[in-house]
């Protein structure tokens, strides 16, 4: 068994292959430019006019990429050419170069910037490009005034970007492609490598026959979870390159057909929930486990992992031999819990487990055939993502266009003010990092404006180490582009940080005719800001609506998906695709409640109130694991609903009757807490409220708990620490009896189902007193001179029937 330590050599050194590959592509590109612009033969330096551009178009392009990204950037940077380039041709022969006034090229580069920002999904690169094309072509138009040639000097723009872009090929084309497919295989071996220590550990720690051992065992798993869950990441951020390499029509390139991150992020969750149930666990040993069922747990879980590797990495199917041991093992732990009584709140988190346990070697058997349509619907897609329209127009696109206009206008309007000559570099930094959508505006203006002056003033040593030795000063770049590498993968510096410095280096190093290196350096940082600074102002005009405000909203938002979903709950199963539907969504709106709080947490306070992010990380926190829970509720009824169809006794159908009367009763207790949460959050401000109401508390009798308008609730919630687990105790009750009603039927999967049924929704009731204390502390954070009652906040709500929410 591999251990903890060379799991996470094994992922340090793919990191370092990654950053090191990543910069010898990227060095290699600009080499490529560099001596195509600078040492090439005339006929190239006449139509490339514009090597700074050709450096930026290989930046975009050949960063972190494989050869499927690249293939896409030379269609996008085609697309780009065609948007940016061509209707400019038509607007300098229509104005004539020689009447560009500063108004009217700011005018243009605004109007022009806004029409590319507008459609909704044109792809960010092609618009990032075709934004820096506008920039060049009609600033620097303006500036060589009637010597600009209204055809031939676009025309030299687009020739600038091909140069840059046959160089991103050519650089990951050599010495050998660098494969999106390839990268995706390695880290699907890496990642098969980390779950199955973690799966190992689990089972480890399930069969310990002493209570220290499972807190080790678990402790030690939680230490793998960052680097499978970076993997992950990797490994779903390849799926639209892989894509592209399938149109290569190279067969030996094609040896991964699939991109199993899906496959691989149910995996990922499953062993999430086993992490949960072993936490949960009250009691070591199991007492479920005798020592027959621990060596058929071993087997089942090597079964799992030989499975997964053989589906994933080698596309074959396991021995049907094999197969027979999972259901010896069910079958027998169905026979030893008959000997007990059959469920109880102790045992909960163990049969969870091993319906964890269950559903991995179900989801793992399915691999195969999940494998085999992906490439049938590929093969349907392959005319679609190369032909998909890219003009559709939608209101929300409105806004960020007109920020993205007036960021242009304004930063090439300036620029233009300060230095005609170099007016160009204040618009180019705006146009080449244009956001497709919300970002924390003062945190990455922060970032690029660090990066840039990092590089600038890298390149000005450069120049000055290399002065004697113009023709290898390239060989300077090696070790920027190797840090610029750790730096996008930083969280100092991320990305956007990253590029910038890389840019900033380049920019200096490959220039020519532009003066001295640190003139040059200079006003490239001038420019910079000035870009940037009229970027932020736009934002902070036209975005006036705070990160922290819109967190709150979608906490709202988030909460009204769990309504959603776990009133959708049913095992009947007409209901289960409606279900599926709302438990992605709420995944989803969980997730961008996280990016907004990483925004809102690094906006600054100024003389607002600073923005909790402890309690708000917490709430996203218990929100994540309710989503997973309502997953596994799924699959538990699921299975139920099933085995229901086989049932075709009375009594059968009547316990499923009962059972879903139970399930009634659950969701109403729980949408009832939720939906108080979700309106008591958008509360604007409770001295308000309390004024509202006094003007109207004859109506409302808050003694009965009641309103005009009906203030009534069945959460109970933290005030009565014994609820949860009435209610629990209630639900196994009447769980017993319906497995006592079905047991003579034969059914193995019931006893597991119901059980992890009754966790998750032990699980669910627990995360919503947690989620009750986190909005009260989120309420009496904002209104720290009131007490906090939420019944009561919301019994005002419902009385006032006006609007003093957000």
């Amino acid at each position: 068994m591999a251990t903890n330590p060379q799991i996470q050599s094994d992922h340090a050194r793919a990191m370092w292959r990654g950053c090191l590959a990543s910069a010898f592509r990227t060095a290699l590109a600009c080499t490529i430019v560099g001596i195509a612009t600078l040492y090439g033969p005339k006929v190239i330096n006449r139509q490339v006019a514009f090597p700074a551009f050709s450096y930026v178009t290989v930046i975009i392009l050949v960063t972190d990429a494989t050869l499927g990204d690249t293939l896409q950037g030379c269609w996008l940077a085609l697309y780009a050419t065609v948007i940016g380039v061509c209707p400019a041709i038509l607007s300098l022969w229509l104005i004539g170069p020689a009447k560009l006034t500063t108004g009217t090229t700011t005018a243009a580069v605004a109007i022009s910037g806004f029409v590319v920002a507008l459609p909704e999904n044109t792809h960010l690169k092609s618009k990032r490009i075709a934004l820096g094309q506008i920039v060049i072509v009609y600033v620097i138009g303006y500036i060589k005034g009637a010597q600009t040639e209204p055809i031939m000097h676009p025309v030299h723009v687009a020739a600038s970007t091909a140069i840059g872009v046959a160089a991103c090929v050519l650089a990951l084309l050599l010495p050998y492609p660098s494969l999106a497919s390839y990268e995706v295989r390695e880290n699907c071996k890496l990642y098969i490598e980390n779950a199955s220590e973690r799966l190992k550990l689990f089972v480890k720690a399930f069969s310990a026959e002493d209570k220290k051992l499972p807190k080790a065992m678990i402790s030690q798993a939680k230490s793998l979870n960052n680097t499978g869950n970076k993997l992950l990441q990797s490994i779903k951020s390849k799926q639209e390159s892989m894509q592209w390499e399938r149109l290569i029509p190279v067969k030996f390139l094609k040896f991964h057909k699939q991109n199993p991150g899906e496959i691989l992020l149910g995996f990922e969750t499953i062993l999430t929930g086993m992490e949960n149930a072993l936490t949960n666990c009250s009691e070591f040993p199991i007492g479920l486990l005798n020592s027959e069922l621990k060596r058929d747990l071993v087997d089942i879980e090597d079964q799992i992992l030989n499975q997964v590797k053989s589906n994933l990495l080698e596309n074959s199917i396991l021995p049907q031999s094999e197969r027979e041991k999972d259901r010896k093992f069910f079958q027998t732990l169905q026979t030893n819990s008959t000997t007990v009584p059959l469920i109880r709140c102790k045992n909960l988190p163990s049969f969870f487990f091993i319906f964890c346990l269950k559903l991995l070697q179900t989801k793992s058997s399915g691999t195969t055939s999940s494998a085999k349509q992906v490439p049938n619907e590929s093969r349907n897609k392959k005319t679609r993502f190369l032909f998909n329209n890219p003009i559709t127009i939608n209101k929300r696109r409105l806004m960020p266009a007109l920020r993205c206009c007036l960021s242009l206008g304004f930063a090439v309007l300036f620029g233009l003010i300060y230095s005609k000559e170099n007016g160009y570099w204040s618009g180019l930094p705006v146009a080449l990092t244009i956001a497709s959508g919300r970002e924390a505006t003062f945190k990455v203006a922060n970032i690029k404006a660090q990066g840039t002056v990092l590089g600038t003033v890298y390149g000005v040593l450069g120049c000055f180490v290399f002065e004697k030795y113009v023709k290898i000063r390239f060989i300077s770049l090696l070790p920027w582009f190797i840090f610029s590498s750790f730096l996008c993968r930083s969280r100092m510096y991320g990305q956007a940080g990253g590029v910038s410095a890389v840019v900033g280096a380049v920019l200096i190093l490959g220039r020519k005719n532009f003066g001295t290196p640190s003139e040059f350096a200079i006003a490239r940082i001038v420019e910079t800001f000035i870009g940037l600074s009229c970027s932020i102002m736009v934002d902070i005009l036209l975005q006036p609506t705070r990160a922290a405000v819109l967190a709150k909203v979608q906490l709202s938002s988030s909460l009204h998906k769990l309504h959603e979903a776990i009133g959708s709950l049913t095992i009947d199963a007409l209901g289960k695709v409606g279900f599926e539907e709302r438990q992605k969504q709420l995944k989803l709106d969980v997730n961008e409640l996280g990016k907004l709080i990483e925004e809102a947490d690094a906006e600054p306070n100024f003389w607002f109130l600073p923005f909790h992010s402890g309690s708000y990380r917490i709430l996203k926190g218990s929100l994540s694991k309710m989503a997973d829970l309502l997953l596994f509720t799924g699959h538990a009824l699921r299975f139920l609903e099933q085995e229901s169809e086989k049932m075709d006794s009375k009594m059968g159908k009547e316990a499923v009757s009962k059972l879903e009367a139970d399930l009634k009763m659950f969701k109403d207790k729980v949408c009832s807490g939720i939906k108080c949460f979700e309106e008591v959050i958008l509360v604007k401000s409770l001295a308000e409220l309390e004024n509202q109401f006094k003007k109207g508390k004859n109506s409302v009798d808050l003694e009965m708990g009641t309103s005009q308008k009906g203030c009534t609730t069945q959460w109970s919630g933290s005030n009565d620490g014994d609820e949860v687990k009435k209610s629990i105790d209630s639900f196994v009750q009447d769980l017993d009896e319906f497995v006592s009603e079905i047991s003579n039927n034969g059914v193995e999967e019931v006893i597991l189902s119901l059980s992890a049924m009754c966790y998750c929704m032990d699980g669910l009731l627990k995360e919503c007193v947690e989620i009750e204390k986190g909005i009260k502390e989120v309420v009496q954070w904002e209104n720290p001179s009131i007490q906090v009652d939420l019944h009561d906040i919301l019994c005002k709500l419902r009385a006032l029937d006006k609007s003093l929410t957000i």
